[in-house]
């Protein structure tokens, strides 16, 4: 179960929408978040990474190594 808080003009968008189409608040908002959070989880994740890499928590590699290191370099 999920509750969430909307800001008011948003939560009358949504409203009107629903009454409008015969849909509820509910299933919109299913539609929005199936459709968005695959992008959220990529934006997210890849934040904290680099979070991780500027404090010295995560080491990187260069492209080149990494290639020679799978045995795909020239």
């Amino acid at each position: 179960m999920l509750a969430i808080r909307l800001p008011e003009d948003i939560e009358l968008r949504l409203g009107a929408l629903a009454i409008k189409t015969g849909h509820t608040k509910t299933f919109f908002a299913r539609e929005a978040i199936q459709k968005h959070i695959n992008d959220l989880e990529d934006l997210y994740l890849a934040e904290k990474r680099l979070d991780k890499i500027k404090s010295g928590k995560t080491k990187t590699i260069k492209l080149s190594q990494l290639e020679r290191e799978l045995g795909l370099a020239d």
